[in-house]
C-alpha cells in the first residue's frame, strides 16, 4: 500500500525557490525570509535541469522514469534509483514537495 501511495504522489517544485539558467547551467536558490539563501545554491546538470522542468507542472516518479528511459540509454531500474535519490535530495533541501493526485 505504501508503494501505491508513492505512485500516486506528484512531486512539484516548492514555491519558495527561484531558478535561473546562467552560462548553460541551471541554478536553483531557496528563498528564506524573503531573500535568496546564497549559502544553499544548487546547480543541476542537463538531465537534472530537464527533470526540474518536469517538476514545474508536477510529475510522479513513474512519469519521470518513463521520460528518462524514453530519451536515454538506461534501464528503468537505474532510472528509478537515480530519480528517487535526486528527489530525496531535493525534498530534504526543501526544493520540492509532494502532493497527492
Amino acid at each position: 500500500m505504501q508503494e501505491a501511495l508513492l505512485s500516486a504522489a506528484k512531486y512539484v517544485r516548492s514555491s519558495s525557490v527561484v531558478s535561473r539558467e546562467v552560462g548553460g547551467e541551471l541554478l536553483v536558490v531557496p528563498i528564506r525570509g524573503g531573500v535568496g539563501d546564497l549559502d544553499s545554491i544548487f546547480s543541476f546538470n542537463p538531465l537534472g535541469s530537464q527533470l526540474w522542468e518536469l517538476l514545474k507542472a508536477g510529475s510522479t516518479i513513474e512519469e519521470m522514469i518513463r521520460w528518462v528511459v524514453d530519451r536515454y540509454e538506461v534501464t528503468a531500474d537505474r532510472a528509478s534509483a537515480d530519480i528517487q535519490s535526486f528527489l530525496g535530495d531535493l525534498s530534504r533541501s526543501g526544493l520540492v514537495r509532494t502532493q497527492e493526485s
